[in-house]
């Protein structure tokens, strides 16, 4: 910590291998603390926070799941819960979903108790725009548009000092019988009678009189609970965009929201003037420019926490209690049953999480190999391409081996991505199916996917 803090610059980054691992959100806390006391935040060369248009999480934890009782930290239920709070005897189980872009019957940790537990809802809806897992356990499944097909962009914008922001246009017309997600939502909000025409018109009205006269009208909405629950399907229906940039719509209310929340940093990136005429001009931008546009320049001054008090709030009692238990703590240890941990879900150079389902786009290691340090697969007799049993608490797999210097002994691992259903093909293993539920941080819940007890058996 001194030679850190004595340092001229100090950057540190966490990863998924302690993310998803025992002691996860107090490993989380104490890079934090690492951070922050030796001095390495909010100066030239050390940690920063930049301005963004869409802020990630809040970290705020103001209400616990209706059965299992876990944190919902910044809006999001834990995953390894969700089985547990739809399958219990529990008059506030879940009985419904609406399921988006994701495919938890694959993709969550313990994925058999998951599919029980999609299929025991009263009302499963899948978007998404492919016949996922989740989408043939589904009663209703509405197809979406792809990236291509509508406009589209990522909020993971974390550039420092200048930060950028770049809205794709839809490169093709959809494909028959789909729709953009902000079609679907606004027609399910429609039909549902949050929001008609009568509730858009003047928003409509508003916007034929310019960028100003709608941002006036848009700000209607922080005092309006029915409509402003609905800002989204308000934009998108009321502001009249071209074809290829039309779902850009909510952009607007993120421009308008950044101007207000953050002013020198859009002036200083060229967005000066009202709030409301630095969000037009930011708004205008990104719509003019089809590369991208730097909306915000920080300064090292300005890096300040977004809490209220704009200070740092490092003293957390329950996990200060959890680190001094770490001394008579014994993590992970190897029993005779499982002699191996597994690392469920590893980053190989033909994975790419489930994104592209065709397994033909793999050159090499098509069915996901067991990786195996040289020393394990000695004593067990096997070699490369031979095949071993691979058994947790959860399932047994029969799956090929690679033996590798880069596993420690002991160690053995599986890539993420595979076990996706083709047509009539299913190529490798869903590392989901080993993994159970309950192995779970204590805190908010992160699947410890990186530490699973294993047992690996030769084939004979």
């Amino acid at each position: 910590a001194a030679v850190i803090a004595g340092a001229r610059a100090f950057a540190s980054f966490e990863d998924l291998g302690v993310q998803m691992n025992h002691h996860s959100t107090l490993v989380s806390y104490l890079h934090r603390l690492l951070i922050v006391l030796t001095g390495s935040f909010g100066k030239p060369g050390t940690h920063f926070i930049p301005t963004t248009l869409v802020d990630i999480g809040n970290g705020e934890s103001k209400h616990t799941s209706p059965v299992v009782g876990a944190r919902i930290v910044g809006g999001l239920v834990p995953c390894n819960v969700i089985a547990e709070e739809i399958l219990a005897d529990h008059p506030k189980r879940y009985r419904a979903m609406i399921v988006e872009a994701t495919n938890p019957a694959h993709s969550l940790a313990d994925s058999k108790r998951m599919r029980e537990a999609m299929l025991s809802l009263d009302t499963l809806v899948v978007i998404d725009i492919a016949m996922t897992e989740t989408a043939r356990l589904a009663h209703y499944v509405l197809p979406a548009s792809t990236q291509f097909e509508k406009a589209e962009a990522t909020f993971f914008n974390f550039d420092f000092p200048k930060n950028y922001f770049h809205l794709r246009r839809r490169l093709l017309a959809p494909a028959a019988g789909t729709l953009s997600e902000a079609e679907i939502h606004a027609r399910l909000c429609e039909a549902l009678g949050a929001v008609n025409d009568a509730d858009l018109e003047p928003f409509r009205a508003a916007a034929k009189l310019g960028r100003s006269a709608y941002a006036m009208k848009m700000l209607s909405l922080l005092s309006d609970a029915r409509l402003g629950g609905v800002a989204p399907v308000v934009l998108y229906r009321s502001l009249d965009l071209p074809e290829d940039l039309r779902e850009g719509a909510v952009v607007f209310g993120l421009a308008l929201r950044a101007a207000m929340a953050a002013p020198g940093p859009l002036a200083r990136a060229g967005f000066g003037g009202s709030p409301l005429e630095a969000a037009c001009a930011l708004f205008d931008a990104i719509l003019t420019n089809e590369s991208g546009v730097v909306f915000a320049v920080d300064e090292w001054s300005e890096v300040r926490p977004k809490t209220r008090d704009r200070k740092i709030h490092l003293l957390l009692p329950d996990l200060l209690a959890e680190l001094a238990t770490l001394p008579t703590t014994t993590v992970g240890a190897a029993s005779a049953e499982f002699p191996y941990v597994l690392t469920a879900g590893e980053r190989r150079s033909f994975t790419a999480n489930t994104i592209i389902r065709d397994p033909q786009w793999r050159k090499k290691d098509a069915d996901g190999a067991l990786r195996i340090n040289p020393d394990d697969a000695t004593a067990l007799g096997v070699a490369t391409g031979q095949s071993v049993r691979l058994t947790t608490r959860r399932d047994s797999v029969v799956v090929s081996i690679e033996v590798s210097p880069t596993m420690q002994r002991g160690h053995v691992a599986l890539p993420n991505g595979l076990g996706l259903g083709y047509g009539n093909v299913t190529a490798g293993i869903a590392p989901n199916e080993l993994t159970a539920s309950e192995d779970r941080d204590p805190f908010v819940g992160t699947p410890w996917h990186k530490h699973v007890p294993a047992r690996v058996e030769r084939v004979e």
